[in-house]
């Protein structure tokens, strides 16, 4: 059997508010817009596809998505100056700088900040 021909790989979240949510991950994450219509939007960050689908309902939800940053306590903040939230300060751990920030974007949705390890 023959593997199908991928195009592209996306993954898409659900927000109840998809202008606010497109603001927070082109502010925050540097995402860049690549298309828009009024029930989904998407946009590219380093290289992978986020997909903002509009009527979500604001709920938590884990999403699975992580995005390295060289810094995850400057992260972190940044995430809370644009809306969203990370409930428990990035912690130190075996003496290292914080490697992990769990964090939620201005929609309800949960992903985490990491930093390169080793």
């Amino acid at each position: 059997m023959n593997p199908l021909s991928i195009e592209a790989v996306k993954y898409t979240i659900w927000a109840a508010d998809s202008a606010r949510a497109l603001a927070f991950y082109e502010n925050v994450l540097g995402g860049e817009l690549v298309k828009q219509n009024p029930h989904i939007t998407e946009i590219s960050i380093a290289g992978a596809i986020v997909s903002i689908h509009s009527g979500g309902e604001g709920k938590l939800t884990w999403t699975g998505l992580t995005f390295q940053v060289p810094d995850v306590v400057a992260g972190a903040a940044a995430v809370i100056a644009a809306g969203g939230q990370c409930p428990k300060e990035p912690q130190p751990e075996d003496g290292e700088p914080p490697h992990l920030a769990m964090c939620i974007d201005t929609e309800g949705n949960q992903f985490m900040l990491t930093r390169k390890r080793g």
